[in-house]
Formats: C-alpha cells, structure tokens, sequence
C-alpha cells in the first residue's frame, strides 16, 4: 500500500529543502490484500445460534457442514445420538443437498430447503422437500410449485401453509399429500396474501403474515394490496460478481411496489381460513386510524384469541387487540401512545405466554418490560430503573424471568435472571456484550459474551443451577490473529456546547503522543442506532490506525441507549443535532495534541453516509476530507415507514424535510468528497445519489463517485466490501 500522509509530507518536505525534482506517486489502484482480515466476511467470528430443539428440549437436530445429514445431539453433552435424516438413505425422493431445515412443533418432521434464493434482505424462496422422521418419506412439498416462500407448519405438524410465485397462500395436507389453494386473488405488483410486502420486510423486520390457531382449524393471515403503491425500477448489468449473461448487450430492469415518504402505502387487511370448510372470512378492526399491522399472533392456547398488533400512519400509537377469528370480535386490550415514534421493540418483540403478555416500553423514558393479562389489565412491571431493557426471553417453570438489558452501562449488554419477588440476578458479566438463546423449558441456555478485546465465546449453562454445561464455541484463533491490532479506548468526548457523547478512539500503531496525526470520524448516527459498544468488531477502523490514522467513533444524539430524551431530541428533525454534536467531535479532536486539526475526515454508511454529508455542508465544518458510502440524499426519496417514523410526512411538515435533506445544502460542499454506491440498492436508491451529483454540479462543485455495478445496499460479494474499504482509505491517505 501507498505511504500514510504524515510519512509522505515529511519526505516532499525535505526533498524540496534539497532543491530535488517532485515526481508524483502513481495512484493507488488495488485493494489493500492486508486489509481483508479487517473486512467482512474475513472479520466475522463462529457463532451457534439457537438450534432446532425436540419439544421437550433435551436433545436438538444439527446439519453437518457437507449439508448432506442432519444428527441428534443430547443437549447437555452435545453427543450424537442418531442420524435423523441422510440424503442417500430417503424413500420416494432424493435430494443433492439439504441448505436449512426446520423441525416441526411435534418433531415428526422436517422442512428440508434446497435451492434457496435470496429476495430482499430477509426474504427467501426455495424448494421445499417434507420429511418423515419415522419413515424417512421425503417428498416436496408441492407438486404444483416449484418454489415457495415461507413454509409454516401447523401446531400439529400434519399441515403446512406456503405461499407461492403466484402471491396466494396455499395448503399442503402432509397425511393425504394434498395441496388447497387458500386464496386465489394473489397476483404479483398487486396483491400479496401470507407475506411481507417490501416495506413491512424492511422496516417491521417480518416476512411471514400468517398464524395457525392452536387447535388447527383456523389459519389467519394478512393480505397486502399494494395496487396503488408507486412501483420503482433500476437497471441490471451484466457485471462481473455472479454475471448476468443476459443483460450482456442490452441492461435489464427490477421493478417492484416501493412507497416513499407521503406516497400510498400498501392497503393490508386481516383474514381467516376454515380449514373444514375451506372458507375465508374478512377480519375488519374498529379503528379507521390503523394504518399497519406489523404482528398477528395466536396468545396462549385459545384458538379463540388472535393478537393483532396496528399502528398508525405516524406511528405514535400503538393499538392491540384480542380477536376472535370465528366471530370476527374484536377487543382493545393495550395502548401505547406517545409525543414521539415508538420503539420498534414495543410492536416488534411483544411476547405471548400462556396466562398473558409482555411488551416492551419506553413509556417511564427507559425501555422496561411489562406484562398484561389477555384481559388488558397490567399485572405488574417486569424491570425498572435508569437503563433499556433491549430483550425479554421468557418465563420458565418457577416463574423466573430472562432479560437482556444495559443495566451495567450504555455500551454494555447483560443476560440477567429476575425471580419472582424481583431480584435481578447478572448471568454474564456487567462489562461487555451478552446474549443469549434458551432450549424449550429453559432447563439450559446458552451465552454468547464478548469484549471489544476478546473474541465471542459461547457457553451452555443448566438452569436454575447456572452451572456450566460445556463451551460451544470459544473462536480461540481469533484472538491471537488480532493480538497486534490497536485496541479501542472507550471514552466519553464532551463538545464546547456541553453534550456528552460515547465514544472510542483507536490510536496508531506506535502511537507517539508529541506527533500530530491525521483522524477519521466514523459513525452511524440513526436514531437509535449504536456504534460504541463493548463488544468483538474487529473493522477496517483498526487497520486504519495500524496505517497511522486515529480514529474517533461517537454516538451523537438521536442514538439509542442512553434513556427517551436523549433518542427523540431529533424528531422531525433529522440531521441537525447529529451534525452539531459531530462537528463538536471533530473540534474536541482538534484540541488533542496528537491530532492535526487541518486533516480530520469523516465516514459512514447508509444512515452515517447521510450524516456524513450533513456534516460537511452545514454549520461551521471543520471536515477536510469525507466518505459517504450509499447515503440517502434527501428523505423524501426514501421508503415511507422509516422516514415517517421521524419525520412525519412531507406534506406536515415540509419544512423538516427540506432542511434535513444534503441536496438542500450540497452547494456548500468545499471539501474532498467521494460517494459509493451499489447500483442495485433496494434500500437507498441510487437516485440519492445521482441527484446529489446534479445539485452538485449545477451549482459548479464537483465530488468524486465509484459505483458498484448490480450491488444492492451490503456491497457484498466477490470481495466488494474490501474494495470499498480500500477505495475509501486510499482516499484518505491522498485527501489527508
């Protein structure tokens, strides 16, 4: 790689002294090799996620990395006990490779995925084969559909529900290998029944719209009507990464149903199947105000009792109800209003149990854990006290509960036990970043703790005794291939306006205090988003400290984590106090006397690329150099849901948006700036980006731009995440 700037000053520095002849160096024109195991997917450590559990939890079903056999394991030991499924031993049918599975609720069968097919981030069609554990029958799941999206069993394991390339929901009898078509309206780019619309996907984190009843007579679902939504197009490239041979000569189009800021969104309505009677039944809800239903689920083991989730458009309030599917009643039971956006995990991660339900509020100014009867009656406060309870995992059979929370600090994560007179109990340590998964019955669970120092060790442990199992993972390698990096020193930077800001700062590599460095800021910024946190990340920000660089990470305002006030000070107005409190960063930085207050740069993706151009256009800005990377330019060019969840829509409040937007302000662009993008971004349209270069030059500025053709928002594959890297931090060192 290229010289670090300092390095490189110094030498033109005494070469002119010498009365020598300058000859430019050539541009960097590679990737930095030595950068990959500081980039994804290099950086990423082994992980165990929950596995495929029995019903009674004490044993799980594991996938052999060939893909070829799936085993039985004794949990506690994690011995094989059987071989459940093996490809070249299956009746009926055979299969080349087995890529996921699922276990059926009464472990009697399988779903076996083959051929799966990424559609949008969560999102995936395959092949899907069922498969007898007693009788080793294997046979796909439809006769009719090559494909299928979805797959979900009923409680019984006797029937399972998919959803088609056609967008209609159908039926697979698994006992007389018959499949029913469930709805017939289904048609693409207007109706979708039984899965997520994009923006749903995207923004509610789902992609499943259905819910069998306990007793499996009733299949509800949702259906999205998004004829009127707006449809949006991009082009398709040949391109290099995984070609497109069709598109050799002439490029192609993706076109689909995106709704931005104040557009039509997708009209999605509540309905139910008899499956005796093969009929569907409309559900309306009692309020005109609903304008999404980002959950339905079944509570307890009444099959008359369907929870459905609404909020409305400016998603403020909050609203659940108990619904009968067989009489079409419907009951408020909760809701939770506020002056500003709820927290998603208020409607995401809402818990059903057997005698009531739990939600997670914001509503004290920390997010705690609250359960309710079916009833709507509050039968008590799970947690309280200044910290965000980020995850509740249950209850098990002495009625103790499991929670994930920043009880120890805001950049930490702590699995903790709460028993039933509401003593919290740590089950990981107080600094650092925990989670954890529980088998069935919460007889055992496992942790996953990390520092920012020492690699993720995953560790089974034996309720309630919280003895020690085994280790199911310890990425012991890792912590010796990253021994030399720079370490991260959490830090609080404190701005000349008074705002107290987490941080972490990397120093270079034989950091010498009485030298003058150049400093990138990096960050991310959206609202309730966190980038200082305790835990195991190795990044492209170590490699660039080893290279000569410091490094400052900050979480300004409108970040999570640090109580209600501190998240919602940006609503309505996203962009401002974000950029206040990063230029008061910068200018922090520029009072430490290793740094060099004429070289600091800025950086970020997605929401940080956004900011980063926020920051360099408005106010006073000390930047001299910045990266954005798939930046939104404007909010009203992005996706209705996340925009107005901040912002509202345009049309209240126009002035919001206008001033939000770095195409407003790109005419004050004075500084060094390079904008990447993939060209088949799904999330941040490229069109942020082309409209901010047309400001730019309309206004006779320019910027310097590298597209990554046919990548969607990741910038993923074929080593593309490290040419970004490289590009960005060749950028620098030329810049700063």
């Amino acid at each position: 790689m290229k010289t670090i700037a300092t390095t490189l000053t110094a030498i033109i520095a005494t070469a002119i002294g010498a009365g020598a002849t300058i000859v430019p160096s050539r541009p960097h024109v590679g990737n930095f090799a030595d950068m990959a195991p500081y980039v994804y997917p290099d950086n990423a450590p082994r992980t165990v996620e929950r596995p495929a559990f029995s019903p009674d939890g004490l044993t799980y079903l594991a996938l052999s990395d060939d893909g070829k056999r799936i085993t039985r394991h004794d949990t506690k030991s994690g011995s094989e006990t059987e071989t459940v499924m093996d490809i070249s031993n299956t009746r009926e049918n055979s299969i080349e490779k087995i890529e996921s599975f699922t276990l059926s609720p009464d472990g009697s069968k399988l779903l076996i995925a083959t051929a799966e097919e990424p559609i949008y981030r969560r999102s995936v069609r395959a092949a899907y084969y069922v498969y007898e554990l007693r009788t080793r029958i294997l046979r796909p799941l439809s006769q009719q559909h090559p494909t299928q999206r979805d797959p979900l069993f009923s409680p019984d394991g006797r029937m399972v529900a998919f959803v088609a390339a056609d967008n209609n929901i159908w039926l697979k009898k698994i006992d007389y290998d018959t499949e029913t078509a469930v709805t017939n309206d289904g048609a693409v780019d207007r109706v979708i029944n039984g899965v997520a619309d994009w923006v749903y996907e995207e923004e509610f984190t789902t992609t499943c719209s259905m819910a069998w009843a306990p007793d499996c007579m009733t299949l509800c679902y949702l259906k999205y009507n998004e004829t009127e939504v707006p449809p949006y197009s991009f082009t398709l490239y040949e391109g290099t990464c995984d070609p497109m041979k069709q598109y050799a000569l002439y490029p192609g189009r993706f076109t689909y149903k995106y709704p931005v800021a104040g557009e039509t969104n997708s009209t999605v309505t509540l309905h139910s199947y008899d499956v005796d009677n093969r009929k569907t039944k409309n559900l309306p809800l009692p309020d005109s105000r609903i304008e999404y239903i980002p959950r339905i689920a079944y509570g307890g083991a009444s099959s008359d009792r369907l929870m459905v989730v609404t909020l409305d458009r400016s998603q403020t309030r909050m609203e659940v109800y108990s619904l009968n599917p067989r009489s079409g009643v419907a009951k408020s039971v909760l809701t939770e209003q506020d002056n500003a956006w709820l927290p998603s995990a208020t409607y995401e991660d809402m818990t059903f149990e057997d005698d009531g339900f739990v939600v997670l509020s914001a509503r004290s100014g920390w997010t705690h854990a609250y359960r309710y009867t079916y009833a709507g009656a509050l039968d008590g406060q799970i947690t309280s006290g200044d910290f965000d309870v980020t995850d509740y995992y249950g209850k098990d059979a002495r009625g103790n509960r499991y929670v994930r929370s920043t009880a120890t600090g805001s950049i930490n994560r702590v699995v903790s036990r709460i028993d039933i007179k509401g003593v919290m109990k740590h089950l990981s340590p107080a600094t650092g970043t925990a989670s954890a998964w529980f088998a069935p019955g919460m007889g055992h669970y496992a942790i996953t703790y990390s520092t920012s120092a020492t690699p993720p060790v995953v560790t089974l442990y034996a309720a309630p005794s919280d003895k020690k199992a085994r280790v199911l993972e310890e990425n012991t390698a890792l912590a010796s291939r990253y021994a030399s990096a720079p370490q991260r020193e959490f830090i609080t930077v404190t701005t000349d306006e008074g705002i107290d800001m987490n941080a972490y700062i990397i120093k270079p590599a034989g950091f010498d205090p009485s030298r003058r460095y150049p400093l990138i800021i990096h960050q991310y910024s959206g609202p309730g988003s966190q980038e200082v946190a305790d835990r195991w990340r190795p990044d492209w920000t170590q490699y660039a400290a080893m290279k000569g660089y410091v490094v400052l990470c900050v979480d300004p305002r409108g970040t999570g984590f640090k109580g209600r006030a501190w998240e919602t000070a940006v609503y309505k107005d996203l962009g401002h106090y974000e950029t206040i409190d990063l230029q008061g960063a910068a200018r922090w930085a520029m009072k430490q006397r290793y740094v060099d207050p004429a070289r600091i740069g800025i950086t970020g993706w997605s929401y940080g690329g956004y900011e980063t151009l926020m920051a360099i256009t408005t106010g006073d800005s000390p930047f001299a150099c910045a990266v954005a990377i798939a930046p939104v330019t404007d909010w009203r060019y992005y996706d209705t849901v996340y925009a107005e969840r901040f912002m509202l829509t345009p049309r209240e409040n126009a002035g919001g948006y206008r001033e939000s937007a770095p195409v407003s302000h790109a005419a004050a662009l004075d500084i060094p700036l390079l904008i990447m993008h993939g060209t088949s971004d799904d999330n941040v349209h490229l069109m942020n980006t082309m409209q901010y270069v047309s400001v730019l030059q309309q206004a006779g500025k320019w910027c310097d731009m590298f597209l990554y053709p046919d990548m969607n928002h990741s910038i993923n594959g074929c080593d593309a995440r490290l040419n970004v890297y490289s590009k960005m931090l060749d950028y620098f060192n030329k810049n700063l």
